[in-house]
């Protein structure tokens, strides 16, 4: 007779994969890189600071646990993220770690506030403060990214490029930065050049991957 315990455990044991899957730094970030749009792995090696074998081994494990997917296009593989659910278990993870690890709250505190200590905007707001004139939306990602989707009437000026297009951004409305997500350091660090040089600047709350899932207007550069 079999044991009725066997199953559960069965179960347990197949979530352990996907848990497993999602203990590691830098399997995350590449889930974080693939939430923007898909990539081959020789760019998601480049962006991660991987070399070409690293970040296939972490794509395959990501594969085999379900949370990423492969397509092939020409002579190139490309990877994506499975579905939506994959960010919903991400933002669970990010959330019990602000609540919970010490070391995060720290972490944010020393780092990302102290670049930026306002209050976000919510996507709800940025999208009544655009259509009533009063902002400006700069989306502050690489241009490969920008072009696989981005919040509809956004300006792409990636950070590295932002000091050199200053001029080309309005004075008198505020700025609102956005990147890949709630922890992009790019979204932070553009906000705190953009007060030094005079403007009125905030960053949204969450990033291009959480305005899409929540079905808000999204472009495409094609």
């Amino acid at each position: 007779m079999a044991n009725p315990t066997e199953p559960k455990q069965a179960l347990f044991e197949q979530l352990a994969i996907i848990a497993r899957a999602l203990g590691s730094g830098a399997r995350l970030e590449l889930l974080d890189f693939l939430a923007q749009g898909e990539r081959s792995v020789e760019d998601l090696a480049r962006v991660a600071g991987l070399s070409v074998a690293n970040t296939s081994k972490h794509l395959q494990q990501l594969k085999t646990a379900g949370l990423a997917q492969a397509r092939r296009d020409g002579k190139h593989i490309r990877y994506g993220l499975a579905d939506d659910r994959v960010l919903d278990a991400v933002a669970a993870l990010r959330v019990l770690a602000e609540t919970r690890s010490r070391a995060v709250a720290e972490l944010l505190a020393s780092y990302l506030k102290r670049r930026d200590d306002l209050e976000p905007v919510r996507a709800d707001e940025l999208l009544e403060r655009v259509r009533d004139g009063l902002a400006t939306v700069v989306d502050v990602r690489p241009a490969e990214e920008f072009a696989q989707g981005h919040v509809v009437g956004a300006l792409n000026v990636p950070l590295d490029q932002l000091e050199a297009q200053l001029s080309d951004l309005p004075r008198d409305r505020e700025i609102v930065a956005y990147c890949r997500g709630p922890w992009c350091v790019l979204s932070f660090e553009a906000v705190a050049r953009l007060r030094a040089a005079g403007f009125r600047a905030r960053r949204l709350e969450d990033g291009l991957p959480e305005w899409r899932q929540a079905g808000r207007p999204v472009a495409d550069s094609g």
